[in-house]
Order: structure tokens, then sequence, then C-alpha cells
């Protein structure tokens, strides 16, 4: 049975959040909140533990997973980034953004686009899901959580609890989170001079991006 784990929003016990990262490290899927929605997060490095978080969201293999990251210089351990891209990046992190880039060596070939080599990564801004970044020393798969056959976002705490309280190791509850996806943007096309592309609107604004 998952263990539940209330946590102050903007102060998150660092006692319970090593409890969830001992859990994390035992192969655990856990659900956090982000400042966006609801999201399922396991270790990179765990091809078990990322297969159990697929099928709780119920995607196979060609549903991209997302890269959590504490900070930009994580972020440029697992994704390839030029002068360009690192500008855009400092001005839009931490926020509610995913970004796609060139994944480097440090990226298992299992979660990446097949075809492109590429992942999706983002610097979250929550006060829990940073300081669980920063106790796991490392970065970490995510996806929102939404269950099978439908798209709604899980946004409340006790229904999530009864849902999943017997399929991942700890349901991390800190306060309210919206109920909305992050901006997804593919930076790759800046390799090339050109404007990043919108792939998904979401929470965050895109006047940083200069895309109306």
């Amino acid at each position: 049975m998952a263990q539940y784990l209330e946590l102050h929003p903007t102060h998150p016990q660092e006692r319970l959040l090593k409890t969830a990262c001992d859990l994390l490290q035992k192969g655990q899927v856990l659900v956090m909140p982000t400042d966006s929605c609801y999201a399922l997060v396991c270790q990179l490095s765990d091809p078990e533990a990322v297969q159990s978080m697929r099928r709780i969201k119920g995607v196979d293999e060609h549903h991209l997973l997302t890269l959590l990251c504490m900070d930009l210089s994580q972020l440029s351990l697992y994704a390839r980034v030029d002068n360009r891209q690192f500008r855009l990046l400092k001005a839009a992190t931490p926020g509610p953004y995913t970004f796609v880039l060139e994944a480097t060596k440090e990226v298992p070939k299992r979660v990446c686009s097949p075809k492109r080599k590429t992942i999706g990564l983002r610097v979250p801004d929550h006060a829990a899901l940073q300081m669980l970044l920063r106790l796991h020393g490392r970065a970490m798969l995510s996806t929102t959580l939404s269950l099978p056959g439908s798209d709604v976002l899980l946004n409340d705490p006790q229904d999530i609890r009864e849902r999943l309280e017997h399929r991942v190791g700890a349901i991390v509850h800190a306060g309210a989170v919206p109920s909305q996806p992050t901006t997804v943007l593919d930076l790759t096309p800046m390799d090339k001079g050109l404007a990043p592309t919108l792939i998904r609107q979401g929470l965050g604004s895109l006047e940083l991006f200069g895309i109306s």
C-alpha cells in the first residue's frame, strides 16, 4: 500500500521527502505534485520502474516520457544545448515548460524518440519536487498523471489515493496544484537558426518565445 505523505507547500519537510526518495531508489513509482499538475515519477536508470509507470498510465514504449531536472546544469548532462538554446532555457526555467532537445549518451535509448534521438526535459518550479530532485541527485523520468482511456488529469489527492494506493510507492500531497499540463516546445529547429516549434500549448506563456 502506498505511503501518503502530506507536506507543507512551500517549506516541505525533508524527512518525509527522504522517505519518498528511498522508495524511488528502491524502484517504486511515486505520485508527485508539480507546478503544472500531478505527475508519475520514477528513476531514469530502472527499466522495470519505467515499465510500471507506463502500465499505470496505460501507454506503450512509443509514448515519450519527460526528464525532470533540478536546474540547467543538470539538464545539460542529458541534452545538447547551444548558446541560443541556453539563453532561452535560462529565461524560461524553472517553470511549466517541457523542452524537446537532442539527447546525450546519458539518456537510455529506450526513453528517447527512436527516430530523432530527442528527449523532453523540464526544470519544475515546485518546492517539494525540487527537494526530491536534490535528494535523489539525478534526473527523474515523469509523465502527467492520467489513467488508461482518459485524458483527464487527476488533481484530487484523495481520489488519486483511492485509485492508485496499491500501484505506487508513495503519494505526495503538498497543497493544491494546477490541472493543466506544461507547454511543450521543440528547440531542435534552433540548431538550424529557426524558431522553436510549439508542440502543445499548456500552462506556460508563449511570450518569451515570440510565439503568438
